[in-house]
């Protein structure tokens, strides 16, 4: 299991878990891209960055607006 737990980085009521997985695996995905393209060997999954990355407030995610939906 990956800590934080989720219910701890969601930070508002609107957000939702769904939001928050997607807004990680873009994050993680960002991360082993910028590392395989400098070469660089990570000391963690690149899961486990993001998700530091969350609960740490250095990458941030928002809900889309529901008027946008559809569109």
């Amino acid at each position: 299991m990956i800590y934080p737990a989720v219910s701890n980085l969601i930070k508002e009521e609107k957000q939702c878990r769904y939001s928050l997985v997607i807004a990680v695996a873009k994050e993680a995905r960002t991360i082993a891209e910028r590392a395989n393209n400098s070469k660089e060997r990570l000391s963690e999954k690149p899961i486990k960055m993001a998700v530091n990355a969350f609960a740490e407030g250095k990458a941030v995610y928002c809900e889309g607006d529901e008027s946008q939906i559809g569109e």
